[in-house]
């Protein structure tokens, strides 16, 4: 199924996270917290402004991002688990 989010919304891949500490211990998965980093997959066309003038999205399909612990919503595509969130929920990218 294709997908295109919607105006100023990102559709995000979380970045899987370590499976191990830095000192060899492994992580069980009941205690791993959810990554606050993802992949961007998508973007709508952008936000408008009152004039109705199209706002382009900063961030890109391919583009390593940081977001917000309860940021987006939870969606499942294609038996994937991807995120929708609005542009502005996004802290910055990973360069």
């Amino acid at each position: 199924m294709a997908f295109k989010p919607l105006h100023d919304r990102v559709l995000v891949r979380r970045v899987q996270s370590d499976e191990k500490t830095k000192g060899g211990l492994i992580i069980p998965d009941s205690a791993k917290e959810k990554p606050a980093e993802g992949e961007v997959i998508s973007t709508g066309e952008g936000a408008r402004k009152d004039s109705g003038e199209l706002i382009a999205p900063s961030v890109k399909a391919g583009d390593r991002i940081l977001f917000g612990k309860w940021s987006g919503t939870e969606v499942t595509i294609d038996g994937e688990e991807l995120l929708i969130m609005k542009e502005s929920d996004i802290l910055g990218v990973i360069a």
